[in-house]
């Protein structure tokens, strides 16, 4: 069993004993950790932390662990229940809360899930908050609420609906040019929440023909999650036989885009942060931002349109710091990570999915 415990949150496989892999104590060690470095740290006088997670099979009884647990600490939540990271990123600005916690292994298999921390912007800790809350887990350093101080739980499911109205009216999103292009896309979710929200983009973006592959969100993933050319060979070979002129992968909590051309050959990972930045340094000039285990790609880019690239450790945290000290238009990651901060600090495959179709109904071309 495995139990990984970093400043972005605490990733583990499920079951075996406590400390080896991510058991019932340990969600609960760390989850309380987290409730107690918010109400000491947080500058939000909320007590409220929303709590979303990806359709993994461990899900529901993850969710209840850390619900119950903020409770006893005194928190209330909003549960959003089955969410992508960007969805529960966005609500946490949204609801004023003081936090939020993701509980999803992004691209880790079934076996694995893991409690991603935000702050009250609804981005993730940086480097010193991660190692306090790690630090107060360790020490044991929380104590629980008394029976009249406990928490109340509120349940909204009204986010998928929030955060696509939040994609559509973005200025650069181009909804009546990709209803006029009349693409035929095929999207790939892994069996997870982008199964849910990818499509009911799509439609909202004005596409109506849509061929749906691992879009039932069951948490039984039909392959190996991490959206890899080896991994993406059903939609790839759907693509060969030119059913469609796009294809869209997302990884089980929708944060990372790979793009499939119509000749079912991969658009690289790499080339879906590039080819996007592209379009918005075209409207808007500006800096950018990737890390450093992109290729420089980016920067070739950037630098033909006249503006300023700058590189950042790795880790979105990074990222989004050093996108911030420089007033960068659009940044992230070579894994296909993009982060637009005219709709949040986060990667979203849903900004991602818009802007580049927005590009190719544009430009009347083909991917």
């Amino acid at each position: 069993m495995s139990l990984i415990k970093s400043i972005s949150g605490i990733r583990g496989t499920i079951g075996g004993v406590p400390g080896e892999g991510l058991s019932p104590l340990d969600i609960v060690k760390f989850t309380a950790a987290y409730a107690t470095f918010m109400s000491r740290n947080s500058s939000c006088n909320s007590r409220t932390i929303i709590v979303g997670r990806d359709a993994r099979l461990s899900g529901p009884m993850v969710s209840d662990i850390v619900i119950g647990t903020l409770t006893a600490m005194g928190m209330d939540v909003v549960n959003i229940g089955p969410a992508s990271t960007p969805t529960t990123e966005i609500a946490v600005v949204e609801e004023k809360a003081c936090g939020g916690i993701i509980l999803t292994a992004s691209h880790n298999p079934k076996e694995w899930n893991a409690l991603k921390l935000l702050n009250e912007n609804g981005e993730f800790l940086n480097d010193a908050q991660g190692k306090e809350v790690l630090r107060i887990a360790e020490a044991g350093e929380y104590s629980f609420a008394s029976v009249d101080d406990l928490g109340h739980v509120y349940h909204n499911d009204t986010y998928n609906r929030r955060h696509i109205e939040k994609v559509l009216s973005l200025d650069l999103v181009d909804t009546e040019a990709i209803g006029k292009a009349d693409f035929t896309v095929a999207v790939d979710a892994v069996n997870s929440v982008g199964g849910t929200i990818i499509p009911q983009l799509l439609r909202a973006l004005g596409v109506k023909n849509i061929i749906e592959l691992n879009c039932e969100a069951t948490g039984k993933f039909a392959h190996t999650p991490e959206p890899i050319p080896q991994n993406l060979t059903q939609i790839s070979e759907l693509m060969a036989d030119g059913k469609a002129d796009v294809g869209f992968v997302v990884d089980p909590d929708v944060d990372r885009l790979a793009i499939v051309m119509e000749d079912g050959r991969m658009f690289v990972e790499e080339y879906t942060l590039v080819s996007i930045a592209d379009y918005v340094l075209s409207h808007t000039p500006g800096a950018t931002v990737s890390n450093l285990s992109s290729s420089r790609a980016l920067r070739d880019v950037t630098e033909r349109h006249g503006c300023p690239y700058s590189a950042a450790a790795v880790g979105e945290v990074n990222v989004t710091t050093k996108m911030k000290e420089t007033g960068a238009v659009i940044g992230g990651e070579g894994n296909g990570g993009v982060i637009y901060p005219e709709s949040h600090y986060g990667r979203d495959a849903l900004v991602g999915v818009a802007l580049f179709l927005s590009l190719l109904a544009k430009s009347g071309k083909k991917v």
